[in-house]
């Protein structure tokens, strides 16, 4: 009996010393699982792209490349100053400043609200010829018609200029047309620098002047 007791002893211990080594074993190989789980979830998250801005929520087009990066005339800086100011604030829009300033319309385009304005380059104003450019800003009447012409009395996004027909503040309409940021405006002139945003306007420069119908 003595030495079968015995036995039955040295088993239970040597079972005993085996246990923990198991149980360390399974408890390293769950750890490293969990751990290489883990990272990979970890790589898989930093791997994802970030979501980028919806283009027609930023200005688009070939001209916008001039912009200033910083100051009043950057972007940044126009969208704190109203319409009239922000475009004085661009060297690309100082002939229309000066038609502006011409026609009286500071504080009208400034205390608009909501409002859309197809700004003409100064290249736009000189495919005018000379003659009739000067004759125009010579006539405060014409002038005025011609630049509430531009103006639309409300704030269109990009998407609406696909197919678009709008009232302007000369009380004529002006039509637009294009997609993929590739937009006219009555057929004729092109938005070079669009969805520019100022205090009380959205902005769509354009490289033609528009003509009001007669």
């Amino acid at each position: 009996m003595n030495a079968l007791h015995l036995r039955r002893l040295a088993v239970a211990v040597s079972a005993a010393a085996v246990l923990p080594l198991a149980l360390t074993s399974c408890s390293s190989t769950d750890t490293k699982d969990s751990a290489s789980g883990a990272g990979a979830d970890k790589a898989s998250s930093a791997s994802a792209p970030a979501s980028a801005a919806t283009p027609a929520d930023e200005p688009f087009g070939p001209a916008c490349s001039s912009v200033p990066k910083n100051g009043a005339g950057s972007f940044d800086g126009m969208a704190q100053d109203p319409v009239a100011t922000a475009a004085s604030n661009n060297p690309d829009l100082a002939t229309l400043v000066t038609a502006v300033k011409a026609a009286g319309l500071v504080d009208t385009l400034n205390s608009a609200e909501n409002i859309t304005v197809f700004a003409p380059t100064n290249e736009a104003f000189a495919k005018v010829p000379k003659a009739d450019l000067e004759k125009l800003l010579a006539n405060k009447e014409e002038l005025t018609k011609v630049l509430t012409y531009h103006v639309v009395g409300q704030k269109i996004a990009p998407k609406q200029l696909s197919n678009g027909s709008f009232d302007t503040l000369e009380k004529s309409k002006l039509t637009t047309s294009g997609s993929d940021m590739t937009y006219t405006v009555n057929d004729s002139a092109k938005v070079v620098c669009g969805n520019v945003r100022t205090a009380n306007a959205t902005v769509y420069i354009v490289d033609s002047v528009l003509m009001p119908p007669q």
